[in-house]
């Protein structure tokens, strides 16, 4: 048995080896693009990003499970690591810089930490169960982990989110409910993937949510944002990164952002 600071000690090692892979390749002349089956892009750097980190846990965590967003599920899922490789990629392959390494491990299928290292950011973040959530600027020489926390809005008048694409929300029938959550609150924006939810364990937005997501996108965010003081369910209300969308908040503004969103649980 591991302890979770091993756990997470191990998982900031597999994000340095993953941002020196991705760092590479980012604005390759010679990146290589296909289309999987789902139409979603991956580039070479994605598949060599997580077989870099399956070939390190492999010989670190032997007997853990990986869910792995190119190469799929291997062993057990007792405690499984899942990873998204490049969060981002369609970012990633047109040069614009929001895109990051997602590190998580999940102990009976709740995440307990996560990371979520962005090197053409310059940021990285990471929280493991119980010791709150932190993050550097790698592009400084003072290393000093800086403690996140959200912040203390308590009104969706006064709230600033970020709602991921408005294609995600038509298709998944909630696109109306979005228009109505954004006449109620101060400020709407799509920051866009992994970024929103960082931006909110920050204190720098109140809430974020999208739909049509894997549970790889996730299961490294979810501890980041509980750790600094939010709450992180899907749109409707489940706990976990198993249900295919993200409603991220301040933790203040949860209720009322469900509420709003689903108009037919509140009067049910």
């Amino acid at each position: 048995m591991y302890s979770l600071s091993e756990d997470l000690n191990l998982a900031l090692a597999l994000a340095d080896a993953a941002d020196t892979i991705s760092r590479a390749r980012f604005t390759a002349l010679d990146l290589v693009v296909t289309t999987k089956p789902d139409r979603t892009p991956v580039t070479d750097a994605d598949q060599a990003v997580e077989r870099a980190i399956r070939g390190l846990l492999a010989g670190q965590r032997p007997d853990d499970g990986i869910l792995g967003e190119e190469f799929g599920i291997i062993g057990s899922t007792t405690r499984q690591w899942i990873i998204d490789p490049i969060d981002g990629t369609a970012g990633f392959l047109r040069g614009i810089p929001i895109w990051a390494t997602l590190i998580s491990l999940a102990v009976d299928g709740v995440p307990v930490l996560g990371v979520v290292s962005a090197p053409a950011l310059g940021k990285r973040w990471w929280a493991a169960a119980g010791s709150g959530a932190w993050s550097i600027d790698t592009r400084t020489a003072d290393d000093t982990p800086l403690r996140l926390r959200v912040s203390g809005i308590d009104t969706l008048a006064e709230a600033s989110i970020s709602y991921g694409s408005l294609q995600q929300w038509d298709a998944a029938g909630h696109l109306d409910e979005l228009v109505n959550l954004s006449r109620q609150v101060w400020r709407t924006r799509a920051y866009g993937d992994m970024w929103s939810y960082m931006l909110l364990a920050e204190g720098h937005l109140d809430v974020a949510g999208e739909f049509d997501l894997q549970p790889y996108d996730m299961a490294a965010l979810a501890p980041i944002v509980q750790e600094a003081g939010g709450t992180f369910t899907s749109v409707d209300g489940q706990p976990g990164p198993w249900h295919g969308s993200a409603l991220a908040t301040n933790g203040l503004l949860h209720a009322a952002t469900l509420a709003v969103l689903n108009p037919g649980q509140a009067s049910s």
